[in-house]
């Protein structure tokens, strides 16, 4: 078997059981009773794993941390978050976000 078919075979395989792991999730979902703080933790999973992705790139530039007013994608974050927090709109807040990046770049370089 070659490289490309055993590398395309893992990429099924993993799709397959990851698709799965999810899929028992849901239909089983009705039958299994979560305790109510178990419940309220999990509201907090997707706000937690979006910050882990975002963060680092808000502040890592280089492998070290950028903290400066020439940071473009770190003054962008602030101000998504600054609109996201006044208008609870995702749909603005991404746009808010991409525009005050795109003109960020375009007036720091």
């Amino acid at each position: 078997m070659s490289n490309d078919a055993t590398l395309l075979l893992a990429l099924i395989i993993v799709g397959l059981i990851t698709f799965g792991f999810r899929l028992s999730f849901i239909a089983l979902m009705d039958r299994l009773r979560l305790p109510p703080l178990l419940q309220r933790a999990l509201r907090y999973v997707p706000a937690a794993a979006l910050t882990a992705i975002i963060t680092p790139e808000l502040l890592i530039r280089d492998g070290a941390v950028f903290l400066s007013p020439l940071n473009a994608r770190l003054i962008a974050g602030i101000i998504a978050i600054a609109v996201a927090w006044r208008t609870k709109n995702t749909l603005l807040t991404i746009a808010a976000g991409m525009i005050a990046l795109w003109l960020l770049q375009w007036i720091i370089r």
